[in-house]
């Protein structure tokens, strides 16, 4: 009996303690980090290398693929367009073809490439790219969720030229966070498409 005494006594002594009045705490807004985003201004992308032409942003500096695989060394015209100051890349790879049965495979590893995603992805937009006046066409794909490449493209004339693009981050990309950064690449790309000429 005095044991239940005992433990009744320390069960109300410990439920009063615990109903003192605390301050309570709340967590701290989700931020991110401040983005500096540099000025818009274009030049034009014309190496002897690639058989085309568009206007790329200043602030992307151009360099050679060096990743390529030994059977892929044999096209010259692959490069990345690198933003430091956004932490991000494109991706462009040009390749020549012949013949339908050739257009149709490029085409096909331009939906396999992007079908990859779908996975992680939790939505897919096609935009369909038409320039008719200067013979070109293609579509662009923009990808939704915790993806590599959120946005990818590719143009061709139908006949011989086929160029492939995709946007990377050099982070993990978490749409919320990268979506202001990403609309601004955007931009950039949909300037670059339409002022795209092959040679």
């Amino acid at each position: 009996m005095l044991l239940k005494t005992i433990l009744l006594t320390l069960i109300i002594i410990l439920s009063l303690a615990s109903c003192k009045e605390e301050s309570s705490y709340l967590p701290k807004p989700r931020i991110y980090p401040k983005v500096n985003y540099p000025v818009k201004e274009y030049k034009v992308f014309n190496l002897t290398t690639c058989p085309f032409t568009m206007s790329i942003p200043e602030y992307f500096n151009v360099i050679e693929d060096g990743l390529k695989t030994e059977q892929e060394k044999v096209h010259q015209c692959w490069y990345d367009l690198y933003c430091e100051e956004l932490n991000s890349y494109i991706h462009l790879s040009y390749l020549p073809f012949k013949g339908r049965k050739a257009f149709d495979k490029l085409v096909r590893d331009a939906f396999e490439m992007v079908d990859k995603h779908n996975i992680k992805a939790s939505y897919r937009d096609e935009l369909r790219i038409d320039l008719p006046e200067k013979k070109v066409h293609g579509l662009l794909f923009d990808i939704d969720g915790p993806v590599a490449t959120p946005l990818q493209f590719f143009l061709t004339d139908s006949t011989q030229h086929f160029l492939r693009g995709s946007l990377y981050f050099k982070a993990e990309v978490n749409r919320d966070s990268i979506a202001p950064v990403y609309d601004f690449l955007k931009e950039d790309i949909e300037k670059m498409i339409g002022s795209f000429e092959f040679e």
